[in-house]
């Protein structure tokens, strides 16, 4: 009877595990994928406004708004576009432009410049909102910013919201400081951590269900959930295409680097903006880059390849305007993650901030305070950069506010 019940426990655990990787293996479909398989019921008889860019095509290669517009019965009468326009092709921070779709003849909306959320004149002949945008899993990444404003227009208007859901490539993996909402800006809207562990799904029923837009209560909000995806997936598991989410990110390294290496943004120092390895390349004009590297390489970071780099800043249309040290060539680190679970990007940037600190502490320096404080979502960056608040209190901060973020996580988590 013991060697039984022995042979039976072995075999639920095998049986489990066997379940647990064949659901990690199998192709995940997108909330997209899952509409189209139903026939859109849902927008049977609408007026359809959808809120889109480049990266909302279906396993099929179909796009969202070409699926819409084929469709007996629906009518596309507009299209809303995020941050780098309705075909990607903006560089960050640049306001798009209006106009016709010439595919479809709807009529496309910016809703990044002056206006960020649809106004009742744009909404005037709209159903239904349908969201479908391939989000980074970054805070201050704009277009979870632009779902909000979505849904709080949809609360407003009367018009239900329905989001496509789809990964977070990387993963649900949390890290980073709880935004302090009075740094609430457009790089920043929820009290969120950096890098937040939700998809786009997940964080919508967050956004209502604790209130954080206006008339939330009003919101009549369907998510349509991914098959086959975990939060323990990276992208490369999922057997999706990559799509370039904006001009900056080109792949998962890039992504993966971005919510730490974001912070750049606010120093004197080169992100790589100007190269085709933003996010992947950082250098400066005072960094030597062997000493950098020896540097950072003596602290064992976990997951990270580290080599010294050159490289020359140039102007990129459509990826980066007059980025710093134009033209001028520079000495910094190229970085490639070797290990997606083992590597923490946020830890890593407040590693790297300090590095150049302490190595360069007459030439290194926060140049856009402000701007740091609304990408970090606190104050506590900029004390410990000018030495009122350790480096070690600094991070148990932060493993603080990510132990408080994880039950209202776990709360709305839609995947298991």
């Amino acid at each position: 009877m013991k060697r039984t019940a022995v042979f039976i426990f072995f075999l639920v655990i095998l049986t489990g595990l066997l379940s647990c990787s064949s659901n990690r293996t199998r192709q995940t479909q997108t909330g997209l994928d899952i509409l189209t398989q139903e026939g859109c019921t849902l927008l049977k008889g609408k007026n359809v406004g959808i809120v889109t860019n480049h990266t909302a095509y279906n396993r099929k290669g179909e796009h969202l708004s070409d699926i819409i517009h084929a469709l007996e019965d629906v009518n596309l009468t507009a299209i809303f576009a995020p941050e780098h326009g309705f075909r990607g092709t903006a560089e960050a921070g640049e306001h798009i432009t209006e106009g016709i779709d010439s595919k479809t003849g709807a009529r496309i909306y910016s809703i990044y410049g002056s206006t960020r959320k649809p106004t009742p004149d744009m909404l005037q002949d709209v159903d239904i909102l349908v969201f479908d945008i391939q989000d980074v899993g970054a805070r201050f990444y704009t277009y979870i910013s632009t779902m909000g404003n979505i849904m709080e227009a949809g609360a407003e208007n009367g018009i239900p919201v329905i989001i496509l859901d789809r990964p977070n490539p990387l993963g649900g993996w949390v890290e980073g400081p709880l935004l302090d909402i009075q740094w609430k800006s457009f790089v920043g809207m929820y009290p969120i951590p950096i890098r937040h562990g939700l998809t786009v799904g997940e964080l919508a029923q967050m956004i209502k269900g604790e209130g954080w837009i206006h008339e939330a209560e009003a919101l009549d909000l369907t998510v349509i959930a991914m098959k086959n995806w975990q939060p323990k997936m990276f992208w490369q598991e999922t057997g999706l295409t990559w799509i370039d989410p904006s001009p900056n990110i080109g792949g998962m390294n890039q992504a993966t680097l971005y919510p730490g290496l974001c912070l750049l943004e606010a120093t004197n120092v080169s992100e790589g903006r100007g190269t085709d390895h933003a996010f992947e390349w950082i250098g400066a004009d005072f960094i030597q880059g062997e000493e950098l590297a020896e540097a950072l390489k003596a602290l064992n970071i976990e997951g990270l390849n580290i080599e010294p780099v050159s490289f020359t800043p140039v102007d990129l249309p459509g990826k980066a305007t007059n980025p710093k040290f134009e033209n001028v060539e520079i000495e910094g680190i190229c970085l490639t993650v070797t290990d997606y679970e083992a590597f923490e990007s946020v830890t890593f940037g407040i590693t790297l901030l300090r590095t150049l600190n302490k190595l360069y502490p007459e030439a290194f320096e926060i140049s856009r305070p402000e701007w740091a404080n609304r990408l970090w979502g606190q104050e506590s960056l900029n004390q410990a950069m000018k030495g009122e608040l350790s480096f070690e209190n600094l991070m148990m901060r932060v493993r603080q506010d990510v132990e408080d973020f994880l039950p209202l996580k776990e709360k709305y988590s839609l995947y298991r």
